[in-house]
């Protein structure tokens, strides 16, 4: 077994391997950027090497960095997590080059599994089932047109290389594959280095299933069951389980059988996983998707029903050794379901969420593990992904694995920044989810998240309106009233830092009789609710972060200097929408899709800003001329105005001078999500 090895990764999935390597007496050796210098999995390790600036393409992602770091520190072995280069090839080839092993598969595994096109035809080979598409790697866009009724719609389309969904779009008619295929193209290119496109069948209502294989360079093949991964929203995985609650015995052995036999076509080496589709209305048919060639975000889930530590099992057979579990070895004991804990903003469409972490607590209990790369003091920022814990339960069966996530959840405290917590105990509780009739869909056809209101959401920055707006000489005596038990500590939260200011900590508490310590706050007077387990955060905006009975919220002090402004500004417009067009998330202006001085029309896309992986497409909110603020490349901040609309009068419209970009059309409008996480 190896002495050393160094973790070429970041966040849970470093922290977790790390874990591992100290349990089995291996030195652990981190690496990290600039943005993670405080990081956990940076404290965790034995050594620590900085690799760079923040931008992942100078740090995580530069081979040479990462075998340097190996050759100065020792480091016999590299794991590189999942994500970042995991499944690169020439990342594998540089390790041996370097005399360094490479905790993962052989160069074939990683040739021929990481491009779709080759991996389906080659697994078709070993009799492994595929899905109906076109697969042609020079296929021009008029070829796949031509092709596409052959293949039937609706159609996905996927890029090639890279994983995660980013890229993928389904076109139901030929109209729409027209727009989704250029649209792909662009992001494939743009991610990958590589605009390969094929197409498959889309089946409707699937569910995806995975299968989890180890290989060693003995010869032998097992798989540890499968896992339901059919919970996604855009193609990116939310919820998992296993195993699935659709597979009987028969199937599960023959779907465990294809995913063994698609490893060895490619000699495959340590643990990786084999994809597919299962028809929900025909589960005894599946198809084969893809392989990945390293370890999966949803592992624990596997690990909790198997007893079967997958980190070990790469280690072990990286270091030469055969398995020491037989198939027949194998059991499923009970089940386990993960959720996956992003900082995102549901409520704003599911964008990345950036800011400070005043508070961490994770989630303990029976049955409850939680796997997280966060601390409190920590920055989230938008230059990696968005995913900073998972929360995975397991029970005797799945309705108790079901209640155990719900409540552990429902106990993780996270305050500073936005989360999709309230998000996933939602989807939780969703009759179809709760019996189990899951498709990869259902998500996307759930209502708007915060449709209802955002005030009281987990993870949602609410107005905590005038009444939280406490003035520094406010009366001690002053009852608080509220409805909203998070409110009532919002508002003594405002009033203790109000009163502490003007009269002192010492008065305020004696005034008020109110007790604040360890980030808790309690009210004697107060009578609405149980304040004793409310945890509490102001950041340094007077935002105030609260989180009570499950239940997250952030109450921002309301400007009315700002919102009158606003309103003014609007009766001028007649009513009408603002005219700035501002950034919806931090991140980086990756497209200008018009000129400056162009004619827009309301809904048209002016410009596109990415950040955590996922593409967003600022919109027009007003017809009229379009004025930019910012250039390609440029770094922005949320809500800042990177562009204007020029008013145009009716006059103006029909004017033979007017005239400029027409509005784009098709299924890539708005929100393009590249992918959510580092898969």
């Amino acid at each position: 077994m190896f002495e050393r090895v160094l973790v070429a990764n970041r966040g849970e999935i470093a922290v977790r391997v790390i874990r591992t390597l100290k349990r089995l007496g291996i030195r652990a050796i981190a690496v990290y950027s600039d943005a993670d210098a405080g990081a956990p999995h940076v404290a965790l390790a034995d050594e620590a090497v900085r690799i760079g600036p923040a931008a992942a393409a100078e740090s995580y992602l530069d081979p040479a960095r990462i075998v340097r770091a190996a050759l100065e520190t020792g480091a016999q072995a590299i794991h590189p997590g999942y994500g970042f280069l995991s499944e690169n090839a020439a990342f594998g080839r540089a390790c041996g080059e370097a005399g360094i092993v490479f905790v993962g598969p052989g160069e074939l595994a990683l040739e021929v599994m990481g491009d779709k096109i080759r991996a389906k035809r080659h697994v078709e080979a070993s009799g492994v089932p595929v899905v109906p598409g076109v697969s042609e790697p020079d296929a021009t866009d008029d070829e796949l047109l031509d092709a596409a009724p052959l293949v039937g719609f609706p159609i996905l389309v996927k890029p090639s290389a890279g994983g995660g969904g980013k890229g993928m779009q389904v076109a139901r008619d030929q109209s729409e594959l027209e727009h989704a295929l250029p649209a792909a193209r662009r992001v494939a290119r743009a991610a990958f280095g590589d605009d390969t496109l094929l197409l498959e069948r889309f089946v409707e209502r699937p569910r995806h299933i995975e299968v989890q294989v180890l290989a060693d360079a003995h010869g032998n093949v097992i798989h540890l069951g499968e896992r339901e991964c059919s919970l996604q929203r855009r193609h990116q995985k939310v919820v998992e389980e296993a195993p699935s609650p659709l597979l009987d015995a028969a199937t599960r052995e023959r779907i465990g059988a294809a995913a063994c036999d698609a490893a060895r076509s490619v000699e495959y080496l340590g643990a990786g996983t084999v994809e597919f589709l299962v028809s929900d209305a025909a589960p005894d048919e599946f198809f084969f998707i893809e392989m990945n060639t390293r370890l999966q975000v949803e592992h624990p889930v596997t690990e909790l029903v198997t007893g079967i530590d997958l980190v070990e099992q790469q280690l072990r057979i990286a270091a030469g050794e055969p398995l020491a579990i037989a198939q027949d070895d194998v059991r499923m004991a009970g089940h386990a379901i993960e959720a996956r804990v992003y900082a995102e903003s549901p409520e704003r469409g599911f964008l990345p969420s950036t800011g400070d972490v005043l508070a961490w607590r994770p989630a303990t209990g029976e049955g409850v593990r939680v796997d997280a790369g966060v601390r409190t003091g920590q920055q989230v920022t938008a230059d990696y992904d968005p995913m900073i814990a998972k929360v995975i339960a397991h029970g005797a069966d799945r309705t108790e694995a079901l209640d155990r996530l719900d409540a552990a959840l429902a106990d993780t405290v996270l305050l500073g920044v936005e989360t999709n917590i309230a998000f996933l105990r939602t989807l939780l509780a969703h009759p179809d989810v709760r019996a189990g009739h899951l498709d990869t869909g259902l998500i996307d056809r759930l209502p708007e998240a915060g449709s209802a209101g955002s005030v009281g959401a987990a993870g949602s920055v609410g107005e905590a309106g005038a009444a939280a707006d406490v003035p520094a000489d406010a009366d001690p005596s002053a009852a608080v009233s509220s409805t909203d038990p998070l409110e009532v500590v919002a508002r003594a939260a405002r009033e203790r830092d109000a009163l502490a200011a003007a009269h002192g900590d010492r008065a305020w508490r004696s005034a008020r009789g109110w007790r604040i310590g360890a980030g808790d706050v309690a009210a004697a007077s107060a009578g609405t609710a149980d304040l004793d387990h409310a945890n509490v955060a102001t950041a340094a905006d007077g935002t105030v972060w609260v989180h009570l009975d499950g239940r997250t919220a952030a109450f921002a002090r309301p400007d009315r200097r700002a919102a009158l402004d606003a309103r003014l500004a609007q009766l001028e417009r007649g009513g009408s929408a603002d005219p700035d067009l501002r950034a919806p998330m931090p991140g980086s202006v990756t497209t200008l899709l018009v000129a400056d001085g162009d004619r827009v029309e309301v809904g048209q896309a002016v410009l596109a800003i990415e950040a955590m992986k996922m593409e967003h497409r600022v919109t027009a909110t007003v017809a009229g001329v379009a004025r930019l603020r910012v250039a390609v490349g440029e770094q922005v901040s949320r809500d800042q105005v990177v562009a204007l609309i020029d008013h145009v009068t009716e006059a103006d419209a029909a004017s033979p001078a007017a005239s400029g970009t027409q509005p784009v059309d098709g299924p890539h409008e708005g929100a393009v999500v590249n992918a959510s996480h580092q898969e």
